[in-house]
């Protein structure tokens, strides 16, 4: 691969799109048929096309529209799950942060530092309780053989420590800090836009705004949604991989969503923050408010985990609760309480959590945050292939056991899974990204296609200018994502290949400026 080129075969752009659609609709008869692009339904597109298999991927929006692009970009090495003694789950979790880590994406993928401040709040036995969790999920990290220069090790804080890596905490009864580690992915879109490019680069074709309709087990009726025209994908194997609207596509798919709520804030309120933080909610034994610095001029804040009744819109709202929520948290730890006018923006995602208990919500039922977030993997009485539950860490995981199981459902011959060694577009060894001519933030971002970017801006110096005041993404990258990310409109690069949108205010600014890269001739091999 040349420096200023894209990797080989990865490109997604209007015009392969158009051209692959056409072939996906012929009559033809694909191996696997894969519906939803968020980080699991790119992760199985993945799989099944790295097997050798003939791959269709489709979405009725964009890649990662739904659930993936509202994480609270953690790569969690499961300590959550021993507390509930899904150890299973647990493990299952902190091997596949050391595969992202160490092997698949160290670009998109590091260690994120967190301080818990050992507030008034904080009861020694609380703090005992939180310690004893570090340590166990750093005997995780060692179980899952994730080295310790790739995750450090816990250790205590002492006041002064603290107020270093956690300036804004109230300094007023600290009596110190937990410092642990977790894995941290630059942007969970960006993770399923690097798994979507690296299908295509083996061969899968991915096809944005193309509704499947109904599904069967040999195929789909689907939309293209750019021109409305109907047609249909015949595959011998069919994979449901739409999270909280696989109901809709499966019979006898029960989802019980949950809203996970985060705030976003601008850095300069909560000053310099070397660290993220967790803040223990109170009356709660194993919940942590996170407060999360993203390295752009802003910082997260979240979250909740609240059970959503009724029907599931395509992006979902954040209510005043949650947000009040939020704050009143943050505010039990800060020195200046945030109030509600500087929450500039808010997101939320909606958990794709399978309902086992049987039980028909309300009054009673046991509560979203109880629930188990181990996938599983159904497959109806017509062939189709519903992959549910899990969370974004497991990604990987949950792809391979959903195209083990249609194809052994549909009998495909199939390879064994070889995405636990494969880099994504863009990754390389840290020596190496180390080592590359370009800014290190586009290499958090792009890995190894940075210089292709970084190249990009400095043959035009009106495409190497920010596109915000304050915010770092410039033209070049927007050019970047329409040439080569498959990015088709303004919402797709604002709120999908950079994360602009997350605030109104700046996603009105920056409109005119995604307009004239959209318009611009592609130039690049699509």
């Amino acid at each position: 691969m040349s420096h200023t080129e894209a990797a080989p075969g990865s490109s997604l752009g209007a015009h392969r799109r158009g051209r692959e659609l056409a072939e996906a609709a012929d009559g033809r008869v694909a191996d696997v048929l894969v519906v939803g692009l968020g980080a699991t339904g790119a992760g199985a597109a993945l799989d099944a096309a790295a097997r050798g298999l003939d791959v269709v991927a489709v979405d009725a929006h964009d890649l990662a529209f739904g659930t993936s692009r509202w994480s609270s970009k953690l790569i969690h090495g499961g300590l959550r799950y021993l507390a509930s003694a899904q150890f299973d789950v647990a493990h299952e979790s902190a091997v596949e942060r050391g595969v992202l880590m160490t092997r698949t994406a160290p670009h998109l993928v590091a260690a994120q530092p967190f301080v818990l401040p050992l507030t008034p709040l904080v009861s020694r036995a609380q703090a005992s309780l939180a310690w004893a969790g570090f340590r166990a999920g750093d005997m995780l990290r060692l179980a899952a053989r994730t080295p310790r220069q790739v995750l450090p090790a816990p250790r205590r804080l002492s006041a002064t420590e603290a107020r270093h890596l956690a300036p804004s905490v109230r300094a007023s009864g600290l009596r110190g800090g937990l410092l642990s580690w977790d894995g941290k992915v630059t942007d969970d879109a960006r993770l399923v836009t690097a798994l979507a490019r690296t299908a295509a680069a083996h061969g899968a074709r991915v096809l944005t705004r193309v509704r499947a309709l109904r599904l069967t087990g040999t195929g789909a009726l689907i939309r293209d949604e750019l021109t409305g025209e109907e047609s249909e994908i015949r595959a011998r194997a069919v994979i449901n991989a739409t999270g909280v609207w696989a109901g809709g596509l499966a019979d006898g798919i029960r989802i019980r969503p949950s809203r996970g709520t985060h705030l976003v804030l601008r850095s300069e309120r909560l000053g310099t923050l070397p660290a993220g933080l967790h803040i223990p909610i109170p009356g709660e034994t194993n919940r942590f408010v996170l407060v999360l610095p993203q390295g752009d001029g802003r910082v997260y804040v979240g979250l909740t985990d609240e059970p959503v009744d009724g029907g599931i819109p395509d992006v979902p709202e954040v209510p005043e609760t949650d947000i009040g929520f939020l704050l009143d948290v943050l505010g039990s730890a800060l020195d200046v309480p945030v109030t509600r006018d500087e929450v500039v923006g808010a997101f939320a995602g909606l958990r794709p959590l399978l309902d086992t208990s049987g039980h028909d919500g309300g009054e009673g039922a046991p509560r979203t945050s109880d629930i188990s977030r181990r996938h599983a993997v159904l497959t109806s009485p017509d062939g189709v292939t519903t992959i549910v539950g899990g969370k974004l860490t497991t990604y990987r995981r949950m792809a391979q056991d959903a195209v083990d199981a249609a194809a052994a459902a549909r009998g495909l011959r199939a390879a064994p899974s070889p995405t636990a060694g494969l880099p994504l577009v863009g990754a390389a060894a840290p020596e190496r990204l180390r080592a590359l001519p370009a800014p290190r933030r586009l290499i958090r971002r792009y890995g190894t296609e940075a210089v292709a970017v970084h190249a990009l801006a400095a043959q035009d110096p009106a495409l190497a200018e920010p596109v915000l005041p304050g915010h770092p993404v410039t033209r070049a990258e927007l050019l970047w994502a329409v040439r080569h990310e498959g990015a088709l409109d303004e919402s797709d690069l604002l709120d999908r290949r950079t994360r602009i949108g997350l605030v109104p205010e700046d996603r009105a600014e920056v409109l005119a400026a995604a307009r004239e890269m959209l318009a611009r001739p592609a130039t690049a091999h699509s």
